[in-house]
């Protein structure tokens, strides 16, 4: 006679916990990466049309024409970001030197022929289209890095092997990019940079002598070579106090009355003030506050929900994927796109100064905007290079297509069959 003991064990592979075993999934990092790229493309462009309307109109222009060029341009990225997401890995590493190659002759032919803008020369004329090369040297950066570092991954602990070439890299893209005094991006790029060599196990003291010397450069590039510009003016008018409302300060605070008028539900989508010519570049560098005011703390706690989402899935990738040069590359991404997002998003609610960098997938632009969606296909095909993950999607694509036949025999067989009387 058997006897019970009065509890029962769980059958193996069971547990009372099912959002644990969906978590981890070997496509969970897939699907996150897929649906918080899908959203926030669908916010960006919704907000783009809100916040462009009244500034279109001004000029006489048609009041969706920055929603249509956006959308053009989101429909030129996404085919280039399937393809991505579906190349496999062996063809980035064989791109990536050539990758860096072009990047850095575009930075060149920019320093030459380009065009400057806000003071900023980083925009290369092609025909009829504008270009900014800096968006394709960061994802040129990263693969490049990504080759590099994870091919000479146990040599990181000597000094001569970390900063060459690797370092140098860095140091030519981001000079480059400084030469055309877009001080964003060069730091945006310098982030990078420090994403790829955390990962790669470089030493802690290498990485902190490299920040303070990058911290070292942007205080000279502010104070001894101003040329003008009114950078230290932003910085001073951060950390300080803001003296001139109609100057350095005006764009910050109208930045913080969107978002404090928008309060916890906002104003309704369509209905913001700041976008009537009060807010400069509504629609692109301070479109966050915009998502404020429409759409209140809720919309914004969204978007910074979205690229947590991200840098999540891409922590997930890093970790879970055993190639060197996938988790490389998947961190120097992460590190441009969530720390990019983040230090858009500090800069509108008047942390961080006015340094002009977008809110990636969301803002105004269209190199960002593809070159965005082609790194993300990237991490994309990386996620599906997880172990376990292509089996994992290979049978759920298997039974769709299992139900949509099934489904369509049955529709076959209704219209064929015999009429009721």
């Amino acid at each position: 006679m058997a006897v019970t003991t009065g509890t029962t064990r769980p059958a193996a592979g069971r547990t009372d916990r099912p959002w644990l075993g969906q978590w981890n999934s070997t496509v969970t990092s897939y699907y996150l990466l897929v649906g918080a790229t899908g959203l926030l493309l669908v916010i960006g462009l919704v907000m783009v049309l809100s916040s462009s309307t009244i500034e279109s109109i001004s000029r006489g222009d048609s009041p969706y024409l920055a929603f249509l060029t956006q959308g053009q341009y989101a429909l030129i990225g996404l085919p280039l970001m399937l393809v991505a997401s579906r190349l496999p890995v062996r063809w980035y590493k064989r791109l990536a030197w050539p990758a860096l190659l072009v990047a850095v002759a575009l930075l060149v032919a920019v320093m030459i022929v380009g065009d400057s803008v806000n003071g900023n020369q980083n925009w290369l004329p092609i025909g009829p289209v504008r270009i900014q090369p800096s968006e394709l040297a960061k994802l040129a950066l990263a693969l490049w890095l990504g080759a590099v570092l994870g091919r000479k991954q146990h040599l990181l602990g000597r000094w001569g092997q970390a900063i060459a070439p690797g370092g140098i890299g860095i140091v030519v893209v981001a000079g480059l990019v400084v030469a055309g005094h877009d001080l964003g991006t060069a730091l945006v790029i310098a982030l990078l940079g420090l994403g790829a060599y955390w990962v790669s196990g470089a030493p802690a003291t290498m990485l902190a002598l490299g920040g303070g010397a990058a911290a070292a450069f942007v205080g000279w590039f502010l104070i001894l070579n101003q040329d003008g510009s009114d950078r230290l003016d932003r910085i001073l008018a951060t950390y300080g106090t803001c003296a001139d409302k109609q100057g350095e300060c005006y764009q910050s605070i109208h930045g913080l009355y969107g978002l404090g008028t928008g309060g916890l539900f906002g104003v309704g989508l369509g209905a913001s003030r700041e976008k009537w010519n009060y807010l400069p570049e509504a629609h692109n560098d301070f479109i966050y506050a915009v998502v404020g005011e429409e759409l209140g703390l809720f919309g914004t706690l969204l978007v910074l929900a979205l690229f947590a989402v991200l840098g999540v899935a891409m922590a997930r990738v890093v970790r879970r994927h055993p190639d060197p040069f996938v988790k490389i590359t998947t961190a120097a991404i992460a590190c441009w796109i969530v720390g990019q997002a983040f230090i858009n998003i500090g800069v509108v609610i008047g942390v961080l100064p006015v340094i002009g960098v977008p809110l990636p997938l969301v803002s105004a632009g269209g190199s960002a905007l593809v070159t965005t969606m082609i790194a993300l296909g990237v991490v994309i095909s990386f996620a599906r290079t997880e172990p376990g993950a292509a089996d994992a999607l290979a049978a759920r694509a298997g039974v769709v297509r299992r139900s949509v036949g099934v489904l369509s025999r049955r529709r076959g067989r209704g219209r064929g069959g015999p009429r009721g009387r």
